[in-house]
């Protein structure tokens, strides 16, 4: 074998052994080089992990490269801190627990709900009071660590912002933040448990028993003690709680709407009414009677109910909130109505019959002087005050302008002419009817008061007397009236009937009245003698010259006298018809209203005619009955006459029976107007 060659195989060999290890090697290192290429794959997202942890972890071990004395001190600091944080979040959380109790019906444990609600109320004047100390301890917290620079800066930034934000909510109202509006919830619940009680014992006060006019008493408080408690108690938690201005709106609509339906049972309608709704004060006569009746039960029942009812309630809150509320009742409730009311009849036209009104109302006002000081003397009812002092000024003036006036208009009539059928004037009937009425224990006593008011405005000097001679003045100048009408009649047998008319009538109707007793005795006796003179004058002057045109002279019944006698008997009986039918057409359109001057008037002139008529007939009759124109001369028979004489001087109405009205010398003929000079005495 050859040497050469074996040693060439050996090397081969050894080279294929070589690249196979070298093989092996680097098939070793591939998959070491991929299993570590994989486990920097996976490594990665770890490092980048790493990488953002690093930053707090550089804060969290910054402490402990801060300051060795700040690192003592920030325990304390942050103790101090955190105490009063935990307190409010123990509060927060009792607060919480309240929510159940505030949210259920107050009525069914007024009391315990009251409790309840004030442990509410401390609980959130405890968290207002301490979220404030536990925001300013936790912002010193920070000012220290971010001053020693024990705390990383991010960290203290958020801490901030946090704090920032309850500042601000703390600052916007913390309460309704810091109960989640629960006490407000809590609060409209007893507002609403307020108007329940009003509501379920504000009962209207029946009208029909006992009948108006007759409540002697004063109503008493219309709610039970019970009742009163209950609201006081609500009160005093929803005051607490700056809700008083709510509470008074509540009472008032619940109080004022109890009295208007009160009232509305009385049918007030009336005070609506407007001065172009009426033409005279006798058109709403009855209404300005009710006004009285009305207004003094509106203030001595309602109103004084309301009164003692608004102290009962908010006595303990003080003088002005319940005088305040009492206003606003009376107000919404009506009074303001009645004061108008009186302030339009104050506005209407100027008439006699409006003076006994104003008198009336103020009557009824002046009745009602200490109640009114006492119910409306507060600074609250000031627009009552000055609307009741306006009236009451305006009634005053107006009675005293309408009295003042009276006589001034009775001289002004004077020019006027009297009434053409000489009965009594309206003006005379009136004017006595009036005054007598004036002088009356109702008004005089009244007036007397008016006129002692208006004279110490005017500053002037009440006169005792002042009344009475006024009285007298008028009376007086209605005397000069009654002279200057007399004469003022062309034909004077009417001005005698008129005479005739009004001294009767002034005798008859002011006998034994108070005008009558203060005129006298001898002023009415001489009207009784007046009314005698001029009804002599009267029959004298008419009736009694009848008579003579039946003259007997130169009748002489013989046979060769009868022609003669019968031409005379037909002449004189045709004379006597003449003056007879011309006096009785005259004198059948003139008026006796009184009916017993009337009657012995006519009696009077049936036997000043008929006896000498029916002699005269029954003699001489004879002589022209038989005649072919006998009913040309006896044209009367005695009854027939009696009948005609007997129905003179009849008033209108009772001739001709279609007139339905008030005799003569009743109350003042309300068509009377003072200013109408001319027909106040027709």
């Amino acid at each position: 074998m050859d040497p050469s060659g074996i040693g060439n195989d050996c090397k081969n060999k050894f080279c294929i052994d070589n690249l196979i290890a070298a093989r092996k090697s680097l098939k070793l290192t591939l998959e070491k080089s991929k299993t570590l290429g994989l486990a920097l794959e996976k490594a990665g997202p770890r490092l980048e992990e790493i990488n953002q942890r690093l930053p707090s972890l550089e804060a969290a071990v910054r402490p402990i490269r801060a300051d060795k004395d700040a690192l003592v001190a920030v325990g304390g600091h942050i103790n101090r801190a955190v105490g009063p944080a935990a307190a409010v979040l123990k509060v927060f959380d009792a607060v919480h627990g309240l929510e159940k109790s505030l949210l259920s019906d107050p009525r069914n444990d007024l009391p315990g709900y009251l409790s309840v609600l004030k442990r509410l109320e401390e609980a959130l004047k405890f968290l207002g009071d301490n979220c404030g100390l536990a925001i300013q301890w936790l912002e010193d917290i920070i000012e220290y660590l971010e001053d020693n620079r024990v705390a990383d800066g991010r960290y203290l930034l958020n801490m901030k912002t946090s704090l920032k934000g309850l500042r601000e909510l703390q600052n916007d109202g913390e309460r309704v933040h810091l109960d989640g509006g629960l006490l407000d919830a809590a609060l409209d619940k007893l507002e609403n448990e307020f108007r329940r009680l009003l509501m379920e014992h504000s009962v209207p006060l029946p009208m029909s028993s006992p009948p108006l006019g007759e409540q002697a008493c004063i109503a008493p408080s219309p709610l039970p003690v019970t009742v009163i408690q209950k609201l006081q108690a609500i009160l005093g938690r929803l005051i607490a709680n700056n809700r008083l201005e709510k509470c008074i709106t509540i009472y008032v609509e619940v109080r004022s709407s109890n009295v208007r339906a009160s009232l509305k049972a009385l049918d007030l309608d009336y005070l609506e009414i407007s001065i172009s709704e009426f033409n005279n004060v006798q058109s709403i006569e009855g209404y300005i009677e009710q006004w009285g009746k009305h207004l003094e039960f509106a203030v001595k029942h309602l109103f004084e109910a309301e009164f003692n009812l608004c102290n009962d309630v908010f006595e303990r809150i003080g003088l002005d909130v319940w005088m305040g509320c009492f206003a606003k009742i009376a107000a919404q409730a009506g009074i303001l109505a009645f004061l108008q009311f009186g302030r339009t009849i104050t506005e209407s036209k100027k008439e006699p019959i409006k003076l006994l009104k104003l008198l009336d109302m103020f009557s009824s006002l002046n009745k009602l002087r200490l109640d009114f000081n006492r119910l409306f003397g507060g600074a609250a009812c000031v627009e009552i005050q000055n609307l009741t002092r306006d009236l009451i000024k305006r009634v005053i003036d107006g009675a005293a302008e309408i009295f003042w006036e009276i006589f001034v208009q009775v001289e002004l009539q004077r020019q006027s002419p009297p009434p053409r059928d000489g009965s009594i004037p309206r003006l005379v009937s009136s004017i006595t009817d009036y005054c007598n009425e004036l002088l009356g224990d109702n008004y005089r006593p009244i007036l007397s008061q008016v006129l002692v008011i208006h004279q110490s405005w005017k500053q002037k000097k009440f006169q005792e007397m002042i009344l009475v001679n006024e009285v007298l003045k008028i009376i007086k100048a209605v005397d000069l009236n009654l002279e200057t009408w007399v004469k003022a009649y062309g034909d004077a047998t009417l001005s005698c009937v008129f005479a005739m008319n009004c001294h009767w009538h002034l005798y008859k109707h002011l006998k034994g009245t108070k005008l009558g007793e203060l005129m006298g005795d001898s002023w009415l006796k001489e009207h009784e003698q007046y009314k005698e003179y001029y009804s002599a004058i009267f029959l004298r002057e008419s009736w009694g010259k009848l008579p003579g045109h039946l003259s007997r002279e130169g009748l002489i019944l013989f046979s060769g006298g009868r022609a003669t006698a019968r031409d005379l008997v037909k002449k004189r009986l045709k004379t006597f018809n003449e003056a007879f039918d011309e006096m009785f057409r005259k004198q059948s359109v003139w008026v006796i209203p009184e009916r017993d001057l009337r009657e012995k008037t006519c009696q009077l002139i049936v036997q000043t005619v008929l006896p000498v008529y029916r002699s005269y007939m029954q003699t001489y009759g004879p002589l022209v009955e038989k005649d072919a124109s006998s009913s040309k001369y006896a044209k009367y028979t005695v009854q027939g006459l009696e009948q005609m004489l007997l129905s003179l001087f009849l008033p209108r109405r009772e001739r001709y029976g279609s007139f339905k009205g008030r005799p003569t010398g009743s109350k003042i003929d309300n068509g009377v107007d003072l200013r109408r000079t001319a027909s106040a005495v027709a």
